[in-house]
């Protein structure tokens, strides 16, 4: 028989959602089931890597097929059938640049770096691709809109980042995940691995029922990149971006800070619409950026203010804002030093019936926590007022992998999981409200090949993904997921087979 689940929900962007929170439901992830799960040997999908990108997933994918899309820094995009991995389409977007044409990074060639958004509506992924058309001599970003059907270039793209006054392409990086938003695709930047060169902490917003017509905001100083891998979010309005240390500045101008921009990437500069620790002249000083990790969005029944973004720091500082008045240059809602280390990943953000939780990586590996092992941290936001932060665990994170949590109803029996990125290799998963290790990573059949810092994998009807150098991944559920799916019933509108 089948296993009966849950149509999937489409996975459209970095973290699923675009408050960035990582929070997949799915029946199937009891902690029994994960406590077993395993590799799909039915599944193979090779990929010309190296992938930093997170993958992504829509059911209604080309020829009515459901489909996952994947980007690597050969410039390549792949539209693959999700059933089995099989290619439907392949895309390739231009040479890449080669490390030794940089003035200064650590990707080794650089292509496309940034998650991908689609737009299912106009059938679309939006994905910028670093391109040389002469060896490296010459880079440029531009931004493509592609067919999911076809993998063909839609009119009137690709927009090169040329046509924006003072954007430098061979200073510049795409590490931070695109975002849709209200007729736009935003598109963050920051710099190289090293900080080499005049680049900027950009957010470039291109009209896509006119890709001619574009704008952008940009640091007022050099450096104060936006380059974390969780990008910007969006409560549906406005659109976040959090910038990290500039350089050379005596007065603020936009680095170190939480930035809320309105359509087509503009700024009012009214306090309300950004936050700057008190301490930002310091933190640029040693270069403690706070956008170490991109915003994440939550919010908190009980608490004043309940409608919170998250920001957090290399300086192992969460903050927590008023997202509808960021304050200006202060102290935010509240504050906190989690860590001994620094945050540098995509954090992710839950609710459980005993609270809301934001888990994130420190970068002391197996020690970040203060006083306590691991670093893996997760910290519970109090529904006060002012809501405050309280660490409720920590654990060994076994990789370099960035967070994402599953529910069954969205509240009940909460796992982190992780890849065991750059080090063990192999999925983890973690009670949320404990941090007891639940997956230890399996056999050999579960070791993956390398996989990149800050990956996450993605949850798809009761199966678990995970991008690596040269392949992606597929993960099945323990027996009892069985249990779980044929509890679901026999309402053929909700439910679909995987064979």
């Amino acid at each position: 028989m089948p296993l009966l689940l849950l149509l999937a929900a489409d996975i459209l962007q970095h973290h699923r959602n675009p408050t960035r929170d990582g929070a997949y439901t799915d029946p199937a992830f009891t902690r029994s089931a994960a406590a077993a799960l395993h590799r799909d040997l039915s599944f193979h999908a090779p990929l010309p890597g190296p992938v930093y990108a997170q993958p992504l997933y829509i059911r209604n994918g080309p020829g009515g097929r459901a489909a996952f899309l994947v980007v690597t820094e050969q410039n390549i995009v792949l539209a693959l059938d999700a059933a089995d991995g099989s290619r439907i389409w392949t895309r390739f977007l231009g040479n890449p640049v080669p490390l030794s044409q940089l003035p200064c990074g650590v990707i080794d060639p650089l292509g496309i770096t940034g998650t991908p958004a689609i737009d299912p509506d106009r059938r679309a992924i939006y994905v910028d691709a670093m391109t040389t058309p002469d060896d490296g001599f010459t880079k440029l970003h531009r931004i493509f809109a592609l067919s999911i059907d076809d993998g063909g270039t839609l009119r009137g793209w690709p927009f090169d980042l040329s046509n924006i006054s003072g954007f430098d392409s061979e200073y510049q990086n795409q590490r931070g995940a695109l975002l849709l938003n209200s007729g736009y695709i935003y598109v963050p930047y920051g710099g190289h691995a090293g900080d080499c060169g005049n680049y900027h902490g950009w957010v470039v917003a291109v009209r896509l029922d006119d890709p001619t017509q574009a704008s952008a905001w940009a640091t007022g100083a050099n450096a104060g990149g936006i380059w974390a891998p969780g990008g910007l979010a969006t409560d549906g309005t406005s659109v976040y971006a959090i910038t990290g240390n500039t350089a050379g500045a005596d007065q603020w101008v936009g680095g170190e800070a939480v930035v809320r921009l309105g359509p087509g990437a503009t700024f009012s500069g009214d306090p309300a619409d950004y936050f700057a620790p008190t301490n930002w002249l310091d933190l640029d000083a040693y270069d403690l950026d706070l956008g170490g990790s991109g915003p994440v969005l939550v919010e908190v029944p009980g608490a004043s203010p309940s409608q919170l973004i998250i920001a957090l720091g290399k300086n192992g500082v969460v903050y927590l804002l008023d997202r509808n008045n960021l304050g200006g240059i202060g102290d935010g809602v509240s504050s906190e030093t989690v860590t001994t280390g620094s945050i540098v990943n995509a954090a992710a953000a839950y609710t459980t019936a005993s609270g809301t939780y934001i888990v994130m990586k420190s970068t002391e590996n197996g020690i970040g926590c203060p006083g306590k092992p691991g670093d893996l941290i997760a910290v519970r936001i109090a529904p006060t007022t002012p809501p405050t932060i309280n660490i409720a665990w920590c654990a060994d994170n076994l990789g370099g992998g960035s967070p994402i949590v599953t529910t069954t109803d969205g509240q009940s029996e909460p796992l982190v999981w992780t890849a065991g990125a750059e080090y063990t290799n192999q999925m983890h998963a973690y009670n949320a409200e404990t941090g007891e290790l639940v997956y230890t990573g399996g056999g050999t059949d579960e070791h993956m090949g390398n996989i990149r810092h800050f990956q996450v994998p993605i949850v798809v009807d009761g199966r678990l993904f995970v991008a690596a150098d040269d392949e992606l991944y597929a993960f099945e559920l323990g027996p009892q997921a069985m249990a779980a799916g044929n509890a679901l019933g026999d309402d053929e509108s909700k439910l679909g087979t995987r064979p």
